[in-house]
C-alpha cells in the first residue's frame, strides 16, 4: 500500500472516464472573519470589532473542508423520536423536493437515534430489520438520487441515549461501516504518476454524508478524550464526512471542538417551548466568538411546526437560529407543514442571513478558503424588565448588519438600536430592510432606529451602511 493522501481541499480529475477526487491538505489560517471592517473606516466606529468579536476563532484542523456555512436540513427526533422507519425517511426526503425546501438549502436528511438493532458476530452495526428492511445503503441511494444528502446518527459510548450499540471503542469499525455505504475504490496509475503517490480513486456511490456523534453512557470519559478518535477514523476512510458532535455544552466545546468536528452541541436538548428555546439562545450566545467557516455552535435542531409554540415564537426562534449562524435543521414532520410553518422555514431573505455569501481567493490549483464574512450574530443590547427587551445583530459582507429586535416581554414594546450597540457612528447613514416583510422600511436612518414589535415576537432587519462619514481616532 502507499502513502494515503489526507483531506481539505478537492480537485477534480479525470480517472478512467471517472470522477476521481484527490484532497489535498493544506496547512495555514483562516481569513481573519472581520477582515474589511477597519476600525473607524466607512462609518464603523472604533468598538466596532470589540462588539463583534472573533478573536476566539481558530485554525481550521477537521481537514475535510466542510461546514463552509452552518449546515441546512432535516432531523427526525424532534418529531418522530424513535418512531422511525425507512418509509418516513423516503417520504421525508420526497417532501424536501416537492415543497422547495431542498431548493433553499435544506439537503441533509439526517436519521437520528434508534435506526441500529445490535452489532452482529463481527461487531459491525446492523439496521433493525423491522423498520430498515432494505438496510441503509438502498436508503442512501435512495435519498441520493433525489439530489440530497443523508446522515447517520451514533455515540460516543457504550449505548445510544435509547441503548441502542454506541460507537465507544467502535470508532473505526463504524467509520469503515459508514464509508462502505457509499464508497469503492479504484486504483488509478495516471494520478499515481501525476502526485507520486498510490491513490485509490473513489468510485461516486451512495451513502452516508454526515455523523451525529452523542454522548449518552460514556463510561464516565472525558469528552475531550472520546470524540477525536472518531474525528481520526472518519478521515481514515478517505471520505468528507460532516462531524456533528453532540456533547451538550458539557465540557465547553467551543474551547476545543474546531480541531475535532463541524459543529458542536453547546447546550441540553431543546424541547418546544418558548421557555426552552430562549434559555438554549442565551446559552449559545456566549460562544459567540468561537464559531465559524469549518466549526459552528450548535445551540440544537427547529422546532418550528411543532405545535408547541405560537407563530410569533416560532417566528422568533427562527429568526435568532438564523443571526445566530446555527444549524438551520428542520425538526418537524415536512409531509405535514402548515401555511405558517412554510412561510417560516422558506424565507429566503432570513435563511440568506444565515448561510451568508463566500469571496473565494485563488491560490494555485486549489483554491483556498476565501474572505468570509461568517461572524455569529450576537444580544448587543438589552432593556425592560429582566432585559426582556433585546437587540441581536452581526455583521454581514457589503457593509450590511443584520438587526433583530426580540420582545421576550409579555407585552407589545418599541425596540430601538442605537448606533454604539451596533458599532456605527453617529453620523452614520443606514439604509433598513425588513426581512419579515421583504420590503426597505427606511432609507436614511441616523443614530438610531427603533420598531414596534409584539409580545413573544421577533422582527429582522438588514442595515446596509452607506456613509463614510466618521470622528477621528
Amino acid at each position: 500500500m502507499g502513502k494515503k493522501i489526507s483531506c481539505h481541499f478537492v480537485v477534480f480529475l479525470t480517472c478512467s472516464s471517472l470522477l476521481c477526487v484527490l484532497k489535498v491538505a493544506v496547512a495555514g489560517r483562516v481569513v481573519p472573519l472581520l477582515q474589511g471592517y477597519e476600525k473607524g473606516s466607512y462609518g464603523y466606529s472604533r468598538s466596532f470589532n470589540n462588539i463583534f468579536d472573533t478573536s476566539n476563532y481558530g485554525t481550521v484542523q477537521l481537514n475535510n473542508g466542510l461546514a463552509r456555512t452552518p449546515q441546512m436540513g432535516w432531523n427526525s427526533w424532534n418529531f418522530f423520536a424513535c418512531n422511525i422507519n425507512e418509509t418516513v425517511i423516503k417520504e421525508t426526503a420526497d417532501a424536501l423536493i416537492s415543497t422547495g425546501l431542498a431548493k433553499l438549502g435544506y439537503v441533509y436528511v439526517n436519521i437520528d437515534d434508534c435506526w441500529c438493532s445490535i452489532r452482529d458476530l463481527k461487531g459491525q452495526l446492523v439496521p433493525d430489520s423491522k423498520t430498515f428492511p432494505s438496510g441503509i445503503k438502498a436508503l442512501a441511494d435512495y435519498v441520493h438520487g433525489k439530489g440530497l444528502k443523508l446522515g447517520i446518527y451514533s455515540d460516543a459510548g457504550a449505548f445510544t441515549c435509547q441503548v441502542r450499540p454506541g460507537s465507544l471503542f467502535h470508532e473505526k469499525d463504524d467509520a469503515e461501516l459508514f464509508a462502505s455505504w457509499f464508497i469503492k475504490y479504484h486504483r488509478n496509475k495516471w494520478a499515481l504518476k501525476l502526485v507520486g503517490h498510490s491513490l485509490h480513486c473513489p468510485i461516486p456511490g451512495k451513502g452516508v454524508d454526515y455523523l451525529k456523534y452523542d454522548n449518552c453512557f460514556n463510561l464516565g470519559i472525558k469528552p475531550k478524550e472520546r470524540y477525536p478518535p472518531m474525528r481520526d477514523a472518519l478521515n481514515e476512510t478517505g471520505r468528507t464526512i460532516f462531524y456533528a458532535i453532540c456533547e451538550w455544552g458539557v465540557d465547553d466545546p467551543a474551547l476545543w471542538a474546531d480541531k475535532v468536528g463541524n459543529s458542536w452541541r453547546t447546550t441540553d436538548d431543546i424541547n418546544d417551548s418558548w421557555a426552552s428555546m430562549t434559555t438554549i439562545a442565551d446559552l449559545n450566545d456566549k460562544w459567540a466568538s468561537y464559531a465559524g467557516p469549518g466549526g459552528w455552535n450548535d445551540p440544537d435542531m427547529l422546532e418550528v411546526g411543532n405545535g408547541g409554540m405560537t407563530y410569533h415564537e416560532y417566528r422568533a426562534h427562527f429568526s435568532i437560529w438564523a443571526l445566530m449562524k446555527a444549524p438551520l435543521l428542520i425538526g418537524c414532520d415536512v409531509r405535514n407543514m402548515t401555511a405558517e410553518t412554510i412561510e417560516i422555514l422558506t424565507n429566503e431573505e432570513v435563511i440568506a442571513v444565515n448561510q451568508g455569501e463566500v469571496h473565494p481567493l485563488s491560490v494555485g490549483l486549489l483554491g483556498a478558503w476565501g474572505v468570509f464574512h461568517f461572524v455569529e450574530g450576537r444580544k448587543v443590547y438589552s432593556s425592560g424588565t429582566d432585559g426582556c427587551l433585546q437587540v441581536w445583530a452581526g455583521p454581514l459582507s457589503g457593509h450590511r448588519i443584520v438587526v433583530a429586535f426580540w420582545n421576550r416581554c409579555s407585552k407589545a414594546a418599541t425596540i430601538t438600536a442605537g448606533w454604539d450597540a451596533l458599532g456605527l457612528e453617529s453620523s452614520t447613514s443606514v439604509s433598513v430592510r425588513d426581512l419579515w416583510q421583504h420590503k426597505d422600511v427606511v432609507e436614511d436612518a441616523v443614530a438610531s432606529f427603533g420598531a414596534r414589535v409584539d409580545a413573544h415576537d421577533c422582527q429582522i432587519f438588514v442595515f446596509t451602511v452607506h456613509s463614510a462619514y466618521h470622528s477621528e481616532i
